[in-house]
């Protein structure tokens, strides 16, 4: 599982806002008051065609309907360091979609087992050539 080139997301298409998460009583909450919101647009990002598509496809809560990646980095850190953290998750999220498994051969069935294959279906017909007969 080797990558040939690392992705590059060009800044232009990544959107960073500061998020308040509000508690309870609609209150800042304050432990979280450097959370960052990050919005990555899947359709209109310069990645290539294959890629976005395998994103889509990509089964994760963080990928809206209409293809928009949201992050949410809301560890009580500094701004500069959610925003590192969020654009970590992002580049995973994308690199998990460019690299590919390796390929599996087909195996060739073992003589052992081409052996027993043949004689359950001798045994197998033998047994369907009794049914019905009455046995003395």
């Amino acid at each position: 599982m080797s990558i040939a080139h690392p992705i590059v997301i060009p800044e232009n298409e990544i959107e960073l806002s500061q998020v308040r998460a509000q508690g309870p009583g609609g209150q800042n909450v304050n432990k979280v008051s450097n959370a960052i919101h990050l919005r990555f647009d899947i359709p209109a990002s310069s990645l290539p065609e294959h890629y976005k598509e395998r994103l889509l496809k990509l089964r994760d809560q963080r990928i809206t309907r209409d293809g928009v990646v949201v992050i949410k980095s809301q560890q009580s850190r500094s701004l500069e360091k959610n925003k590192t953290e969020a654009l970590r998750r992002l580049h995973e999220l994308v690199e998990s979609v460019s690299t590919l498994p390796p390929v599996r051969k087909p195996t060739k069935p073992t003589r052992s087992s081409q052996l027993k294959r043949v004689e359950s279906k001798v045994t197998r017909g033998k047994v369907k050539a009794l049914r019905g007969r009455i046995m003395d």
